[in-house]
């Protein structure tokens, strides 16, 4: 199985300061990528507002999109289209690599139109989706649907997540102890498991646990 993600900036036009959110978006994709080491090639810009990544399974998928969206500070953010097909590229004499191309990406760019609806319509916080490309023999439908149910109530969670307890989830996700993340974050112990509990940050941790990436 090939898994295309493209990440959308949200809201791009809108940010203050461009390059600066740029900065934090680089940032933020080395770190987890430093972290968890899982993908084909790495989350890249490509044209305009949008950044390309792919993943050898959707589970190395599902666990970098999470660890992004812990890692990103407040007031940057993507949505993630995660499409399941096979991936090329287009030979083009301006881009060394090619033009990606093929079923994952039309795949993830459907997932993009479908969160872009969600968003609008019945789900605000929704910030991934998954869709496979007919032509993904390998893909189970009915997996495919009782991700994205997953999905839907894990974006919920993270985002009503304070920039704080986002940090402390990553850290949670990466076996790190409360009292070092404490220490990380000059607080008490007893404050960071008070957020952590309060946030259901231990079922983003207990989803990511059963992705088995660790």
């Amino acid at each position: 199985m090939t898994v295309a993600v493209t990440a959308d900036i949200i809201g791009s036009r809108q940010l203050p300061d461009r390059a600066a959110a740029q900065r934090a978006f680089d940032a933020a994709i080395a770190r987890v990528e430093r972290d968890l080491p899982v993908s084909v090639r790495g989350l890249r810009p490509t044209v305009g507002d949008e950044q390309q990544a792919v993943y050898p399974t959707l589970e190395a998928a599902l666990g970098s999109v999470l660890l992004l969206r812990l890692a990103l500070p407040d007031g940057v953010e993507f949505r993630y289209g995660i499409g399941i097909g096979d991936v090329g590229s287009v030979p083009s004499a301006a881009a060394a690599e090619g033009i990606p191309d093929g079923p994952g990406w039309w795949a993830a760019r459907s997932a993009i139109e479908q969160l872009q609806t969600l968003q609008k319509r019945t789900a605000p916080q929704a910030r991934t989706w998954i869709v496979a490309h007919e032509s993904a023999e390998d893909a189970d439908p009915d997996a495919v649907r009782w991700a994205n149910a997953y999905l839907l109530a894990r974006d919920e969670l993270i985002g009503a997540m304070s920039e704080r307890t986002r940090r402390l989830t990553y850290g949670r996700c990466l076996a790190r102890t409360q009292a070092e993340l404490a220490a990380d974050e000059g607080i008490t112990q007893s404050a960071v498991s008070q957020a952590l509990s309060s946030s259901g940050a231990g079922s983003i941790v207990e989803g990511y646990r059963l992705l088995g990436l660790g």
